[in-house]
């Protein structure tokens, strides 16, 4: 049976000896740091929304382009786009008629768990994180089952099962269910042409002092941030200052902490999400300060992409809101780069609105960032208390 699959050659249903083929199209590979698929077009301050993050050296099938973009084709009735610095045109690229998978090993080391399926082809793939039970969930592009048995060994801890559907003729879904309700992390990557899903155990000691925490301090250098409304004190700062308080705080408590930047320098997106992925911290949080077209907006807000991650935000923003500030709310499937990594929970907490002007006076008051400080370490403690029940 012919297969409509991903980078295969488009058939028009006509009669088998009378095929006509589309070659309108282009085959390469992903290229460059952190290359992302998006679902469309559609753009805010933040980008367009982003798919999936994915692993350089990934056959994609380019079918249409924008200005910036490429439309790729990932399987017969799924589409996204890929912006051109990540695409290589490659013609070692070859189509076939299908992409079958192989055995999976479910296993473990002396600190992470790991899910490993050989493919003929190293496809693209996204992950969707579910919770009750908590689940990750890889689809991948173009593949049809293969896969007669999954062995799995007790080295694993925090994998509980792992399973697949055929979703559709050339969609394969891993679905891999954890042992804990809060979901620590995972990363998704190529070795060859074996997918591996490195899943991170919950720790053993939730304890601060046996915690390693990520702080980033938004902004810095040539990028000021918002400014304020009445005093034009710039967001960049005011980040730094309060970062540092929670440095203290953290370090006061026993944790180790990581800062990204502990001086006003300049510091990509994506220099960030290295430096961070490198310390390998058992969360992050991110501070940023607000601001809005309104000045009568105010408040605090906490963000999050991943709903398996949402429970850290949910526990900090209870806590800030406890300093009198107005509650602006909680954020999920939150578009910023800092929190599109999967490797780690991660929190961007938006302390106040530099452009309202009681907000204003209180980010200008060093109390105030003590204060804050001590409500997001209380935040974080109770998140980790909620996961030893």
């Amino acid at each position: 049976m012919i297969r409509w699959l991903c980078f295969t050659i488009i058939f028009y249903g006509l009669p088998l000896g009378a095929q006509t083929v589309n070659t309108n199209f282009l085959l390469g590979k992903t290229t460059g740091t952190l290359p992302f698929l998006e679902y469309g077009l559609g753009e805010d301050r933040l980008g367009g929304a982003k798919m999936t993050y994915l692993d350089t050296g990934i056959v994609i099938k380019v079918v249409d382009s924008t200005i910036i973009n490429y439309k790729v084709q990932l399987s017969k009735d799924h589409f996204a786009y890929l912006q051109k610095t990540s695409f290589v045109k490659d013609s070692t690229v070859k189509i076939q008629p299908y992409y079958l998978t192989s055995s999976w090993l479910v296993n473990g080391d002396d600190k992470y768990d790991y899910v490993a399926i050989t493919l003929d082809e190293r496809l693209p793939y996204r992950h969707i994180q579910q919770i009750n039970p908590s689940r990750i969930v890889v689809d991948i592009f173009g593949a049809t089952s293969n896969s007669n048995w999954i062995t799995q060994r007790s080295s694993a801890k925090e994998i509980k099962s792992a399973s697949y559907e055929q979703v559709e003729d050339d969609v394969f879904r891993m679905i891999i269910e954890l042992n804990h309700p809060q979901h620590w992390g995972y990363s998704i990557y190529y070795l060859g042409k074996r997918l591996v899903i490195k899943v991170k155990r919950q720790p053993r000691d939730l304890d601060l002092e046996k915690i390693k925490i990520a702080i980033d301090a938004g902004h810095g250098g040539d990028n000021t941030g918002a400014t304020g409304i009445t005093t034009k004190i710039r967001e960049k700062n005011y980040t730094l200052l309060i970062a540092q308080e929670l440095q203290k705080e953290l370090l006061d408590k026993g944790a180790t902490v990581f800062m990204t930047r502990e001086k006003d320098t300049s510091l990509s997106m994506v220099e960030r999400v290295e430096m961070v992925k490198k310390e390998d911290p058992d969360f992050l949080i991110s501070v940023h300060l607000n601001s809005s077209a309104k000045d009568s907006i105010k408040g605090v807000s906490t963000y999050y992409r991943y709903i398996g991650f949402r429970p850290l935000s949910k526990y900090i923003l209870e806590s800030m809101v406890k300093l009198g500030l107005v509650e602006f709310g909680l954020v999920g499937n939150f578009n910023f780069t800092l929190s599109g990594p999967t490797d780690y929970p991660n929190c961007l907490v938006e302390v106040a609105f530099l452009s309202n002007k009681e907000d204003e006076q209180l980010i200008l008051d060093p109390e105030f960032h003590k204060a804050v400080a001590k409500q997001i370490t209380e935040g974080i403690k109770n998140w980790l208390k909620s996961c030893k029940d």
